[in-house]
C-alpha cells in the first residue's frame, strides 16, 4: 500500500496563533521588458508597493453602461433571489452579487477588455482566468465595510490557491471620496504573509460574506503592520481603477454618507497556480466564489 506524498504548505494559516511568513513568490511574474499596457515604471512602483492606480481607465460613456447594467442587475428580483447575490445583514439591500461576468454580458466583455486582462497578464506572466468577479454595491447612510484581510489568507485557506499568483481590479463606477468608504491598503504589506489564528468553520462562506470573522488579523498584528507600512485610502473619479496584489492588507470603512460607492470586482489568477485542495479548511467554497473552472481568458 502506498500513500500520496505531504503537499508543501508555504503559508500556513488558521492554525492555534498567527504566524508570519516571508512572501515566497514574485510579485511580478512577467521578464523584465514584457510588452504590455503597464510602463516599466508602474510595474516597478506594483512590485514595491502591491498597488497600481489608473486614473481613467475606462471612459464616462462606459461608467453610464456599467452603471446602469449594476442598476439592472441589482433591481431585479430573480438575481436577488440568487445564492449569488449577498444581502447587508441590517437594511437587506444588495450589497455585493457575485459571479457576475457570468451573469451578464456586459461585465463579460468588460473582464476580456485588454486594457483589464491585459494588465492582470502581465502582471502575472501567464494567461489568466477569473478566479472571483462582483459588483459591490455600498449605498450611503450605513452600508457597511469590509474588515482589514488578505485576499490570499482566504483564497488560500478555503479555495485553495497554492501561490500567490493572483491579482485583483476594483473598477470605480462611482467617485471615490475620502468620505464614503473607500479603499485602504497599507502599501508593502504584500510581502509579509500574516496566517491568522482559529479554524474555518464549515460553510464559513455564508457568514464571512456579511461580516468577516475567520481569517481576520488580530488588532497586535494590525498595528505592526500599519506601523511599519502606513495606510493608503484611495480617492478618484468614476471610471479609476485600483490593482493590488492578492496579498496586500486591506479593508474599507462603513459609508454614513448620502453618495454611494459601487464598483466592479475582477480576481485574475495564473492559469498556472490553479486551486487545489482547500489548505485550511473542510471543504472548497461554491465556484461562484472560487471558481473551479480554469479557462483562460480569451
Amino acid at each position: 500500500m502506498t500513500t500520496a506524498p505531504a503537499r508543501t504548505d508555504l503559508y500556513p494559516t488558521r492554525g492555534a496563533t498567527e504566524v508570519t511568513t516571508p512572501r515566497q513568490d514574485p510579485v511580478v511574474w512577467s521578464a523584465p521588458g514584457t510588452p504590455g499596457p503597464i510602463a516599466t515604471a508602474d510595474l516597478m512602483g506594483f512590485e514595491r508597493d502591491g498597488f497600481l492606480t489608473v486614473d481613467q481607465l475606462i471612459g464616462d460613456d462606459e461608467v453610464a453602461l456599467y452603471r446602469a447594467e449594476l442598476d439592472r442587475l441589482v433591481a431585479d428580483p430573480a438575481v436577488r433571489a440568487d445564492e449569488r447575490s449577498i444581502v447587508e445583514p441590517k437594511s437587506q439591500d444588495v450589497r455585493s452579487v457575485f459571479e457576475v461576468h457570468r451573469l451578464s454580458e456586459v461585465f463579460a466583455a468588460l473582464v476580456r477588455d485588454e486594457r483589464v486582462v491585459g494588465r492582470a497578464r502581465q502582471i502575472l506572466g501567464s494567461d489568466v482566468y477569473v478566479h472571483q468577479s462582483r459588483i459591490n454595491v455600498k449605498p450611503g447612510f450605513g452600508a457597511s465595510g469590509f474588515y482589514w484581510h488578505s485576499d490570499f489568507e482566504t483564497w488560500h485557506a478555503e479555495d485553495g490557491l497554492p501561490n500567490m499568483r493572483t491579482v485583483s481590479v476594483s473598477i470605480a463606477l462611482t467617485e471615490n471620496l475620502d468620505t464614503n468608504g473607500g479603499l485602504m491598503i497599507m502599501p508593502g504589506s504584500h510581502r509579509t504573509f500574516l496566517g491568522c489564528a482559529g479554524e474555518t468553520p464549515r460553510d464559513n462562506y455564508k457568514k464571512s460574506l456579511q461580516m468577516q470573522d475567520a481569517g481576520t488579523p488580530s488588532d497586535e498584528a494590525l498595528t505592526g503592520f500599519a506601523d511599519a507600512h502606513g495606510i493608503r485610502l484611495f480617492t478618484g473619479r468614476a471610471g479609476s481603477a485600483t490593482w493590488f496584489d492578492c496579498n496586500a492588507m486591506h479593508g474599507s470603512g462603513d459609508n454614513i454618507t448620502p453618495y454611494p460607492r459601487s464598483n466592479v470586482f475582477i480576481v485574475f489568477n495564473s492559469v498556472e497556480n490553479t486551486a487545489v485542495d482547500p489548505f485550511a479548511a473542510p471543504v472548497p467554497r461554491p465556484g461562484f466564489i472560487g471558481a473551479r473552472d480554469f479557462t483562460p481568458v480569451k
